[in-house]
């Protein structure tokens, strides 16, 4: 279909759809043009910039017809920042736009017409969620410190004075850092070179203790000014409890090492979901947006519909957050995740909250499940919260294997979601419904929520 339009050529169209990183579609012959910034409604005229076989890429230059939904970013950094994609479009559109994001995938692209797909769950005040800012440091062509966040699909730093998105706390705190790592004149990380010290600085508060821990990731043993940092930051803010630094000497885009040493105060800081409360290191899995990860927790065990005698296994437990929501209601609940330092997290959050109905248990997740079912656990239900890449295949097999009635699946990829649910179909299960939540708003993401019951051996 290439040769429907022409590289460096201006045309005009209306934008017919949104893509899922959440750009306008224009589509001319059937053969689509996706355009960044340019939204569902609007006549626009956009210069291409790419084409390739099967899609062109668009520049967006004018818009003749301005859709109803289109709002002006109140960030100042939105059109140079990568962390936030859709700023331009009214909140309630955004919500919209994430729902049809999962019934495109559900019920266009794969053959889940009898599915029920609810509205997304929204914030009240969409802005400042993020508990965990990562920050990049790095140095601009004058020597000046830089800390930000990187431009859309590169590791050019925007440096930033505040984020609309972050814990407020987390504004100032990396102001005043800025200031203290210029005079200091620590050595800042060269990703080309692979040369210098400090990499990121990443910033972890607990939304309803206020607690926050500040991690610097350095490319070598020691950080430098050591005593110096402390003593500025315990000076400056009391909330800090814990200051951390990281080593990470690898050649590559992870943010984090595997080595950690707390330099100042506790190892851990604390956060509460509902009545449950948490110990959080700086390695542990923890949803970024605590108001809204109580909604998601509290529809999956709606979707769990446990009445006390049920056994349930959490997959991917982490720090034990989902399975201490399941404790209440469930007989019995075991939890499996492959990092052990987030199993020992658990073992400890389930002391803490006086869970005494819950095993954890750390390895592969469909080797643990194998071995608890030849110790006769028998679930009747699965928790399953899998990384974005979804459900390891074997797993899948293992869950089918294991056959439990119902399964409650959330997911961060949607994408991913989609092909597992179809394994799933095709040995004797039905989706039943499915709640999108918005986790990350003011982004392309969405968080889902899936019912998935047993009804043929």
């Amino acid at each position: 279909m290439a040769g429907v339009v022409n590289k460096n050529e201006i045309y005009t169209g209306e934008v017919i759809d949104f893509t899922h990183e959440g750009h306008g579609v224009v589509k001319f012959d059937r053969y689509p043009i996706f355009v960044p910034n340019a939204i569902k409604d609007e006549t626009i005229s956009f210069k291409v910039i790419k084409v390739k076989k099967q899609f062109a890429i668009g520049k967006l230059i004018s818009i003749e017809e301005a859709s109803k939904d289109r709002i002006e970013p109140p960030c100042e950094y939105y059109k140079v920042c990568g962390g936030c994609q859709l700023q331009h479009l009214s909140y309630n559109a955004q919500l919209e736009m994430k729902k049809e994001q999962v019934i495109n995938l559900f019920k266009r692209k794969s053959h889940f017409e009898d599915t029920i797909i609810h509205d997304t769950v929204g914030m009240e005040n969409p802005w400042h969620y993020r508990n965990k800012s990562q920050i990049p440091v790095g140095k601009n062509k004058s020597g000046e410190i830089e800390l930000g966040f990187y431009r859309q699909r590169s590791h050019d730093i925007v440096n930033i004075d505040h984020c609309m998105i972050q814990d407020e706390k987390h504004d100032l705190i990396m102001k005043k850092l800025k200031q203290l790592l210029d005079e200091t004149n620590i050595s800042i990380y060269n990703e080309q070179k692979h040369k210098g010290e400090l990499r990121h600085i990443i910033l972890r508060t607990g939304y309803y203790t206020g607690e926050t821990m500040v991690i610097f990731v350095t490319n070598s043993k020691q950080l430098s000014h050591k005593n110096k940092i402390i003593d500025f930051i315990q000076t400056e803010f009391e909330n800090v409890v814990s200051i951390k630094h990281n080593i990470n000497l690898e050649k590559s885009n992870v943010i984090m090492g595997h080595t950690s040493h707390t330099l100042y105060g506790k190892d851990t800081i604390t956060d509460k979901l509902s009545e449950y409360e948490f110990k959080i290191s700086d390695t542990s899995f923890y949803q970024i947006n605590p108001t809204q990860t109580e909604k998601l927790y509290h529809k999956a065990l709606e979707y769990a519909q446990l009445d006390g005698e049920e056994t349930v296994i959490d997959a991917y437990c982490g720090i034990g957050t989902i399975g201490s929501y399941m404790s209440q209601k469930a007989k019995h609940v075991y939890g499996v995740e492959v990092v052990e330092q987030a199993i020992e997290n658990a073992k400890e959050n389930a002391q803490i909250n006086h869970i005494d109905n819950a095993t954890w248990e750390a390895g592969k997740a469909e080797e643990i499940i194998l071995k608890w079912q030849q110790e006769g656990v028998k679930p009747e239900v699965v928790m399953v919260d899998p990384p974005r890449k979804g459900c390891d295949q074997t797993f899948i097999e293992t869950l089918i294997e294991l056959s439990p009635k119902r399964i409650v699946y959330i997911s961060c990829n949607p994408a991913t979601q989609v092909r597992d649910v179809e394994l799933l179909k095709n040995s004797g299960y039905q989706l039943k419904e499915i709640t999108p939540v918005d986790m990350f708003p003011h982004t392309t993401h969405v968080e889902t929520v899936a019912l998935i019951e047993k009804i043929r051996e």
